[in-house]
């Protein structure tokens, strides 16, 4: 064969062979572009995410500001079921007492439908319905549907009293012997607050009643069975625990009055505790 269309021959196959790779080389090139965006487009995600989270969280944070300020005056209101209670707003939280109860509810706003304002305890129970006109709703057990209450003259506040330490060991002593009896058997009581002996106090006259209505409960009652010693202490959290028949009920001093758990609380553990075996 010719020279000439030798070498024709292997021109083309030499172009056709370093043409051939090009379709592959562009489709590695494409990927590695994809590729290389993917963390841009992950991090634009994620940073949109946190952006519409913070701001979900600043819009609650906002309307429970607003229910905040939407609570009546301090004072002495009356509903019409014939409940009377003392209203406080002197403190970081609002606080609640009803006549003749020795418990103080601490207040906690969420915003409601039509610009209302629900006041729950601790244990999420409403205490109180605000609407934006200023009228105002108690929810007790008498009422549980709500009663509608008002204004009628100033209240004294509510913070708990300082006992001296003859006072104290009275009261521990008392509340001891109270549920001792109702139990049938000695329950240890132990107060250990240094930093806010108020709040341990309250504490503890609050979980000493919750006890003692626990025990008139014909249903209730056995949660009790292994009842032995009720300790209240001071901590970074508010909890209440109840293991092996000690029940320990921690208070948070720098969370002032809503730093001390409720007797709805603690009733709650108790409920939720095993019954003991007979």
């Amino acid at each position: 064969m010719p020279i000439a269309p030798l070498l024709a021959m292997e021109l083309t196959a030499r172009v056709r062979t370093a043409r051939t790779p090009l379709p592959a080389a562009i489709a590695i090139a494409l990927a590695a572009a994809a590729l290389s965006s993917l963390p841009m487009a992950s991090q634009a995600q994620a940073q949109n995410q946190a952006n519409a989270q913070a701001e979900q969280a600043q819009a609650l944070r906002n309307r429970n500001a607003a229910a905040a300020r939407a609570v009546p005056p301090t004072g002495r209101y009356v509903a019409e079921s014939g409940e009377a209670f003392i209203l406080d707003r002197s403190g970081q939280r609002p606080l609640l007492r009803f006549d003749r109860r020795d418990e103080t509810w601490v207040l906690r706003p969420t915003a409601a439908p039509r610009g209302d304002v629900i006041y729950r305890n601790d244990a999420g129970d409403q205490l109180l319905r605000v609407t934006p006109g200023g009228g105002m709703t108690v929810y007790t057990p008498r009422a549980p549907g709500g009663s509608p209450a008002s204004f009628t003259g100033p209240g004294q506040s509510l913070t708990p009293p300082i006992l001296g330490p003859l006072q104290l060991w009275s009261l521990m002593a008392r509340r001891s012997d109270m549920i001792s009896q109702a139990l049938g058997r000695l329950v240890g009581i132990n107060l250990t607050g240094e930093r806010s002996e108020p709040l341990c106090v309250e504490a503890l006259i609050v979980t000493t009643d919750a006890v003692l209505r626990i025990a008139r409960s014909p249903t209730a009652r056995r949660s009790l069975d292994r009842l032995t010693s009720i300790t209240i202490i001071e901590g970074e959290r508010a909890s209440v625990t109840y293991i092996g028949g000690r029940l320990v009920v921690t208070v948070d001093p720098d969370e002032g009055m809503a730093g001390r758990p409720s007797s709805a609380r603690v009733i709650q553990v108790f409920l939720a505790a095993p019954p003991a075996r007979r």
